[in-house]
């Protein structure tokens, strides 16, 4: 595997995270069995790659690039909660991105 296809794994990665704690938000309102098994999916599919990934890439990189979960996170809380971003957590937000471009430089 090329290089580029790890960083879109470290990528889908971080996806599968934010989204598995979504679903777990969304089970925890409405107590529906397939949100906690998609929630559960995700969650595990997020940790097989990171453990794929742990392998192929360096220790430095993947780990602090789980930060980016919080970038998705924000995105959804928007879309699928409605919940209102301020300007400080765009602030956040662009401080993480910032800071996971340094790392891959």
């Amino acid at each position: 595997m090329t290089t580029s296809l790890h960083f879109l794994l470290l990528i889908a990665m971080t996806v599968f995270g934010s989204f598995g704690g979504a679903f777990f938000k969304r089970y925890s309102a409405r107590k529906q069995f397939m949100m906690l098994s998609a929630g559960g999916a995700c969650y595990g599919t997020g940790a097989l790659l990171n453990i794929y990934l742990l392998t192929k890439l360096p220790y430095t990189l993947v780990l602090p690039a789980n930060s980016l979960t919080f970038v998705w996170t924000l995105l959804l809380a928007k879309w699928w909660f409605g919940e209102k971003i301020g300007k400080f957590k765009i602030a956040g937000t662009l401080v993480i991105m910032s800071g996971l471009v340094l790392l891959v430089l």
